[in-house]
């Protein structure tokens, strides 16, 4: 039988590349008349990307290109949509400016590497824009940029309900990211950028006690007991490490821990990525557990043979609640050795009804 060859999986492109070369496009009409198509741009570490335009036009004073960002394989929310840079000269030594427009947000609260009030177009984007435009400036031998850089992405508010951006106060719209310019296939950046940034607009509105979830239910549970607002909640999902190892460099009072039982075994056992395709439930481990809690050999033996640590719950019977703390227990001193000492560590454990199973060091 013919081994079946695997794919690679393919890269694709940030918002931030696709807003540099939709702007350089336009920037080039505005300085020449002609649209460069496929446009090419230098991305941060020194390639070179190149993108066909989806839209061009050029009017008096102005000139406006668009990109489909391709994110390859990728999951990624924005895949396919239309990233839109409208450029218009501006007042002489104004120099480069940001604007929102259609489905690209503004930040609302302080936190983030962006002023209250900025388009959320983060500050490496901005840099590929400027070196864009600079280098379309050389190229055609015009004068160097005074003028106004609008980003729109059309359907960028709907899109925007599924990501983080509301509760880190960015509204209206999308962010504009990227600081490498290129997507790595469920590399989960974004995700771990939004982890962080959570971390920042929490400590910039003063919160001393932040709340980090594996998943929803969890986080409504936490959020419902603490009355916390949504800024101090932080979906994290299986990137405990992730939002330890930051909070390690950006300390809060209180950290409440809280998921399942199964995501939370495995922190106990040390695993700091909790995906199921990077880390495995010890269940020998909770076997031991259930012995040292007075289990019996038939119920021990089976746990350590069980599929999932779901399977070890029910095992345990009467002894749910004493397991489930201990667990808690064991996950929140590894949290606490990750932690370096700075932060007070609270681990809840939280069953899929939203009921706490266990509360340690609350």
């Amino acid at each position: 039988m013919a081994r079946q060859q695997i794919r690679p999986l393919r890269r694709g492109w940030t918002t931030g590349a696709c807003a540099a070369a939709a702007a350089r496009a336009a920037f080039t009409a505005l300085l020449s008349g002609r649209f460069p198509d496929p446009v090419a741009i230098r991305l941060p570490r020194g390639a070179t990307a190149s993108f066909p335009l989806a839209l061009a036009g050029l009017g008096e004073g102005r000139a406006r290109a668009g990109i489909v960002k391709d994110a390859g394989d990728d999951p990624d929310v924005t895949h396919g949509a239309l990233v839109v840079a409208s450029i218009a000269w501006a007042a002489p030594g104004s120099g480069i400016r940001f604007a929102a427009g259609e489905g690209v947000g503004t930040v609302t609260r302080a936190g983030l590497p962006l002023a209250v009030g900025e388009p959320a177009i983060n500050p490496a984007p901005r840099a590929m824009i400027s070196d864009a435009l600079l280098e379309a400036a050389e190229e055609n031998g015009g004068p160097p940029p005074d003028v106004t850089v609008t980003i729109s992405i059309p359907g960028g508010e709907r899109l925007a309900e599924k990501t983080m951006n509301a509760r880190l106060g960015i509204k209206g719209g999308l962010s504009i990211l990227g600081t490498t310019g290129i997507v790595v296939p469920y590399s989960c950046s974004s995700w771990i950028h939004s982890i962080r940034r959570g971390i920042d607009v929490a400590r910039a509105a003063g919160l001393d006690h932040i709340a980090a979830a594996t998943g929803a239910t969890s986080e409504r549970a936490v959020q419902r007991l603490y009355d916390l607002p949504d800024y101090a909640l932080i979906d994290m999902g299986d990137f405990v490490g992730g939002t330890l190892k930051y909070l390690r460099g950006h300390p809060v009072v209180r950290l409440t821990i809280a998921g399942g039982f199964a995501k939370l075994a495995k922190l106990a056992a040390g695993h700091l990525d909790l995906h199921s395709a990077r880390s495995r439930v010890d269940t020998a481990a909770l076997g031991a557990m259930l012995a040292a809690l007075g289990a019996d050999n038939a119920a021990v033996d089976a746990a350590r043979a069980a599929a999932g640590a779901g399977e070890i719950l029910a095992l345990a019977g009467s002894r749910e609640g004493a397991l489930a703390r201990l667990v808690a227990a064991r996950a929140r001193e590894v949290a606490l050795a990750t932690l370096s000492g700075k932060t007070a560590v609270e681990v809840a454990i939280v069953d899929r009804q939203g009921c706490f199973l266990a509360r340690v060091g609350g």
